[in-house]
């Protein structure tokens, strides 16, 4: 079933949203602050317009929403939008600050909502066909990047050019080199408005060795938008202002002479693309993944990456050019070649993660982990430090597992209470919570919505229906508790006051809960020995 969108902003180019979602038979309302912007809206499309944002808010047939106000108002609108309960496409930026970036990601993942940027290029015909040569090894070794984007354009005062043009540009080198940059220069000229730069240059350093270059200007007689990429094999010219020469291949090469290089040069040859508006196959997609919940290709933690390089740029650009670092240190952790790890997650330091596992984006693991055999831990899920999952375990989203959490082989967790193949719940995950130190045994089952308290036990094939006390041992269709279990992993005894046979620590049990006594220490009887003063 296709969603109901409204539109947020139907300016320069929110009318371009407008015309595409209309067009797909999706847009239900127009939301404008001013009165001529609505009317055009009504006078275009016969469509329902509001003046606040609240309205759509508050009509639960709305959906989702694609915001296109002013840069400034994005991480505003989106919070609230995601807030309550709308999927949510935002134009580039995402924000104008990392922290607000991140803190939206965050909020789609708890909210489980799509949020998606439109980084535009990332679905441009050209792109998508160099990303697909680049791949193939068709170009080489890719060894540097030099971008274009240039116009006597809209002159704004909320952001300067390096957040309203290089955007564009440094979510299109991401993509294609699947990389960020691990340090930025950039400097610029502010010539119209003193304190807002109209014209930057970035360099951009790569890990694998590759360099980008970012020209961006809101100063320059004549539109260029031009993407030139150099590889060992071959060089190719994306230049989005032709009509019939978008796309150009070239196979120059250099060869050494009398030990000095040459340029051996060759004709260009057209790559033919597709007929396809780049916006109209963003706006499939985003409705493509609110249907299917699909994370969208643009995603928020790929817009973020594109929020701290372009941090870093404004760091240099205000620091006279000096180099800045971009990335952060690699978590060290090991994951076999089989093991997928999708962009977006987070692995702490000393994790392991076996074969053929998956750990998809938004997810979240901790330090020392061991992750075995054909796991897959689903989007937003939590888990601590010291957590061990044994082989073929799904941790679905909903489920978060704290420190030292042991959940044995083939056991299950679910997150919907009454799942059907052809009814969509996802609105209606329940949260399971495996405190720290709890075991779960093998074959085990957690119905969703249930707490395993701390240190607790579930044995193996039992069904957990109900919440479970710390220190708990239950088994048994559906489990029932039996018993008490010491956090070393020794049965305690029955009785009010117990100590573990094992480790020797000491409960206090009542018929609902078992908590472990303080250790006691005792002080060595040592006798007063008086020694005698010296003269």
């Amino acid at each position: 079933m296709l969603p109901n969108i409204a539109v947020i902003g139907n300016g320069y180019w929110g009318k371009n949203l407008v015309r595409n979602f209309h067009a797909l038979g999706v847009l239900r309302c127009v939301c404008d602050q001013r009165s001529e912007a609505l009317e055009e809206a009504r006078a275009g499309f016969s469509m329902a317009t509001c003046s606040s944002p609240e309205e759509i808010w508050n009509n639960p047939e709305i959906g989702a929403v694609a915001i296109a106000a002013p840069a400034a108002r994005h991480y505003e609108i989106a919070k609230k939008a995601l807030s309550n309960g709308k999927d949510v496409y935002v134009e580039k930026p995402l924000a104008l600050e990392v922290n607000q970036g991140e803190e939206l990601v965050d909020l789609a993942a708890r909210h489980n909502r799509i949020l998606m940027v439109g980084h535009i290029l990332q679905y441009h015909p050209a792109i998508l066909k160099l990303k697909e040569m680049i791949e193939l090894g068709e170009l080489g070794k890719i060894q540097y990047i030099y971008s274009s984007r240039l116009n006597l354009g809209k002159l704004r005062s909320e952001e300067n050019i390096l957040w309203s043009f290089a955007p564009h540009d440094i979510s299109a080198i991401l993509y294609l080199l699947g990389e960020e940059p691990v340090e930025v220069m950039s400097t610029g000229g502010s010539y119209v408005n003193p304190h807002v730069y109209d014209t930057t240059l970035t360099t951009c350093d790569f890990r694998s060795g590759a360099k980008a270059h970012i020209f961006v200007s809101w100063l320059h007689p004549f539109k260029e938008q031009k993407l030139v990429i150099v590889g060992g094999k071959k060089m190719v010219v994306f230049d989005d202002v032709e009509t019939e020469r978008k796309l150009v291949a070239y196979s120059h090469r250099i060869d050494w002479l009398n030990r000095a290089p040459v340029a051996r040069k060759n004709e260009g040859e057209v790559i033919v693309l597709p007929k396809l508006e780049p916006l109209r196959q963003e706006c499939e997609h985003f409705i493509e993944c609110v249907v299917t919940r699909r994370t969208p290709r643009t995603d928020g933690r790929s817009a973020v990456q594109v929020l701290k390089v372009l941090a870093a740029c404004e760091k240099s650009l205000r620091s006279a050019g000096v180099s800045v670092t971009v990335s952060e240190p690699q978590p060290k952790f090991f994951a076999h070649s089989s093991a997928v790890i999708d962009k977006g997650c987070e692995i702490g330091d000393g994790t392991h993660i076996w074969h053929f596992s998956h750990v998809m984006p938004g997810s979240r693991l901790g330090q020392k982990c061991n992750i075995g055999q054909n796991v897959v831990i689903s989007p937003g899920v939590q888990i601590g430090n010291r957590v061990k999952i044994q082989n073929n375990v799904s941790v679905y989203t909903g489920v978060e597992l704290e420190d030292e959490v042991f959940c044995g082989p083939s056991m299950v967790f679910t997150n919907v209470i009454n799942p059907r193949s052809h009814i969509e719940r996802k609105h209606e995950y329940r949260r399971t919570l495996v405190k720290k130190g709890a075991s779960i045994g093998a074959n085990a089952t957690i119905v969703c919505g249930t707490t395993i308290g701390c240190y607790a036990f579930v044995a193996a094939g039992a069904v957990v229906t109900r919440e479970v006390p710390d220190y708990g041992l239950v088994m048994g269709v559906p489990a029932a508790q039996v018993g008490w279990m010491c956090y070393c992993g020794g049965r305690l005894p029955q009785g009010p006051q117990v100590a573990c046979e094992e480790c020797g620590r000491q409960y206090l049990i009542d018929q609902n809960s078992c908590h472990e006594l303080p250790a006691v220490t005792t002080t060595p009887n040592i006798p007063d020995v008086s020694l005698p003063i010296a003269a």
